[in-house]
């Protein structure tokens, strides 16, 4: 028998190889292979740009810009001296524009390729966001239900402390009157 109810595969269409179930799942340890969720795993870390393949971007696209003017001038066969020192100009435009705008925030179209651009306008618009709700740049996330915690925490100390001195007091006048049963018998 080949577990499979026959004891030979003549005459029953089938050539007898057995395959595995493989849907079959088989049960795991009960150990996890992974390390438990932690709450500060679980935390957003945002994602922060690289400068320089920023700076990178931003120059290619002044090169671009100056190799779209060579080849118009080139095109119209103006000599070499007079197209890098037309390109040279400008380059030093264009770096002098981008600079001062830099800081400005205005609307850009990103696209989703551009990780690092759209990383740094996120955090400069985090940044713009934390400024207008004058959010502290030392606040954590949850920090105020932990004040709150710690609030109703000492609130429940201060009322324990004045039961236990209630009972005190309480607890020495039944201490008295126990004493004088004690007497009157």
């Amino acid at each position: 028998m080949d577990n499979v109810g026959l004891s030979t595969p003549r005459g029953s269409g089938t050539s007898g190889y057995v395959q595995r179930n493989l849907a079959h799942t088989r049960p795991r340890d009960k150990a996890a292979p992974y390390q438990p969720r932690e709450s500060d795993n679980l935390r957003h870390k945002q994602r922060l740009p690289d400068k320089g393949l920023l700076e990178h971007e931003r120059k290619r696209e002044v090169e671009v810009k100056v190799f779209e003017l060579r080849d118009q001038l080139e095109e119209k066969g103006v000599g070499e001296d007079e197209i890098d020192a037309k390109c040279d100009a400008l380059r030093k435009q264009l770096l002098a524009d981008m600079d001062s705008k830099r800081n400005v925030p205005g609307p850009t179209r990103l696209r989703m390729h551009q990780v690092h651009e759209l990383a740094d306008a996120k955090i400069k618009e985090s940044e713009r966001l934390r400024q207008a709700l004058k959010i502290s740049k030392d606040y954590e996330e949850g920090s105020h239900w932990r004040k709150q915690e710690e609030r109703q925490k000492q609130a429940l100390g201060r009322e324990a402390e004045s039961n236990r001195r209630r009972d005190d007091v309480d607890g020495g006048d039944d201490a008295d009157a126990d004493a004088d049963d004690d007497r009157r018998r």
